[in-house]
């Protein structure tokens, strides 16, 4: 679930187009792990197995797919992390406005 972004979560001391700009990033990764999550749940029903053991037990072989189907869920494993990390990123950033006097 894509929980809504306010400007004002990043402090009062940014200013609005730097709040306005991390909140569509955060929007768009949350759309992008939503969706790899949604297909990452077909795998998962499929072969009743959660991703975790997927990526620690089967090969190829063990798959209706083969190789192509292996590569394409392990694929959506590593983009879920990637997103997942950078979605963690991002939403720990502070931002901090120093004047430095002349």
């Amino acid at each position: 679930m894509i929980r809504p972004c306010y400007p004002t979560q990043l402090g009062a001391s940014a200013s609005a187009p730097i709040r306005s700009a991390v909140c569509s990033e955060i929007k768009r990764f949350e759309t992008g792990l939503n969706r790899t999550d949604r297909e990452i749940r077909k795998f998962e029903n499929k072969y009743q197995i959660s991703y975790d053991i997927f990526v620690r037990e089967y090969t190829a072989e063990d798959m209706d797919g083969g190789d192509d189907e292996y590569v394409s869920r392990m694929g959506e494993i590593k983009i879920r992390r990637k997103i997942a990390g950078e979605l963690g990123r991002l939403k720990e950033t502070e931002y901090v406005t120093q004047r430095i006097s002349a």
